[in-house]
């Protein structure tokens, strides 16, 4: 299992009129999570791309739990469960400080960017990951 965490300030932009975060704006803070985790193996996705991966999301599904407001510190945490094969599911939680605000989780396939084709992970990929699953 790969696990990653990261700390994030809630800006004032991303809250709504009742001062709590926008909930679309915690797609961008699971985002942030899977590219932490991502580095944490040694891959970036401009690597991915530039070696002709791309890694479209095909869900995305969240279970809101508490708000999350202004200037409150969150901590998103991700983990990968499982090798992937034809697709990399993530989990995450977000927390502010033990509260959990959100779980979610999101499915990303394997494109290959020119011929805008599902494939197979990349050997890089697998390779980076399995020293984790050991």
């Amino acid at each position: 299992m790969i696990k990653s965490s990261e700390y994030l300030r809630v800006r004032y932009s991303e809250t709504d009129q009742m001062g709590f975060v926008y909930y679309g704006n915690y797609a961008q803070y699971l985002e942030i999570g899977r590219v932490v985790l991502m580095k944490k193996i040694g891959i970036s996705y401009r690597e991915m791309e530039e070696e002709g991966i791309a890694m479209p999301v095909r869900d995305l599904n969240i279970t809101y739990r508490k708000a999350a407001t202004y200037d409150d510190e969150i901590r998103v945490d991700c983990e990968v469960r499982e090798m992937p094969e034809s697709k990399m599911l993530f989990h995450y939680k977000v927390y502010r400080e033990e509260t959990i605000l959100i779980e979610a989780s999101t499915t990303l396939l394997f494109m290959d960017i020119a011929t805008k084709k599902l494939c197979k992970p990349p050997q890089f990929l697998l390779a980076k990951m399995k020293p984790f699953f050991s």
